[in-house]
C-alpha cells in the first residue's frame, strides 16, 4: 500500500511589471499545469515595495514587504518568473529580493526556489537565472538545478492576443520542473521532521 503524497502549496513571483508579459502569461498558466496535490497562486505584485532604502526600514518594514515574506515562509517552495534585462535581473525583482534579504527569520532559508525565465532571444534568460542565484545563495534558499527552465524564443510558443503559452512542449516540460520542485520540497520535509 502506498502511502498519499502531502499536498504541496507554491507561490509565484513575478519579475515583470508589464500586462503582456510572456512571463506573466507563464506564471498565470503554471496552476493549471501542476501535477496531484501541488497547487499554485501568485503573491501580491512587486511593484507595491517601494526603493530599498535603508532609512526606510528603520522606521519599519512596509506592509507589502512582511505580507510577502509570510507568505513565503508560509509556502512549500517559490517559482521565480523573470526577464532578462540587459544581461541580468529586472530591477524591481532585485528590489524586492533586497527587502525580503533583510527580513528575520529569513523568508527564504532553506526554501525550495525554482526560476523561469522567458526572453524573444536564443538563450531565454540564463544570463538572469545566475544573477538571482547568487542572491539566493545569500538568503540560504534552495535553489533547484534541474531542469532548468530558459524559454528562449518565445514569439513562437505564444499567442499573445490571447495571452496564452500555446507550445504543448513548453508546457510538459513546466510541468515537469514543479514535479521536480515537489520532490526537493519533500525531501526538505523530511529532513527537517
Amino acid at each position: 500500500m502506498t502511502q498519499e503524497k502531502e499536498h504541496l502549496h507554491f507561490v509565484t513571483v513575478l519579475g515583470s511589471l508589464r500586462k503582456a508579459s510572456y512571463n506573466g502569461i507563464v506564471a498565470r498558466t503554471l496552476p493549471m499545469l501542476a501535477p496531484d496535490g501541488i497547487t499554485i497562486s501568485a503573491l501580491g505584485s512587486i511593484a507595491e515595495f517601494p526603493h530599498y532604502n535603508q532609512d526606510v526600514q528603520e522606521q519599519g518594514f512596509p506592509a507589502s514587504v512582511l505580507v510577502m515574506g509570510e507568505r513565503i515562509r508560509k509556502a512549500d517552495g517559490v517559482i521565480i518568473v523573470t526577464p532578462e534585462y540587459n544581461y541580468s535581473v529586472p530591477g524591481v525583482l532585485k528590489n524586492m529580493l533586497d527587502w525580503l534579504s533583510r527580513l528575520t527569520p529569513q523568508p527564504f532559508a532553506r526554501k525550495p526556489v525554482a526560476l523561469q525565465t522567458v526572453s524573444p532571444g536564443m538563450i531565454g534568460g540564463a544570463r538572469a537565472q545566475y544573477h538571482i542565484r547568487q542572491s539566493m545563495v545569500f538568503m540560504d534558499a534552495l535553489v533547484l538545478n534541474r531542469p532548468e527552465v530558459m524559454i528562449g524564443q518565445a514569439a513562437d510558443k505564444f499567442d499573445i492576443d490571447k495571452l496564452e503559452l500555446t507550445d504543448e512542449k513548453t508546457r510538459a516540460f513546466l510541468t515537469r520542473q514543479i514535479q521536480s520542485l515537489a520532490d526537493m520540497a519533500r525531501r526538505e520535509q523530511k529532513q527537517t521532521i
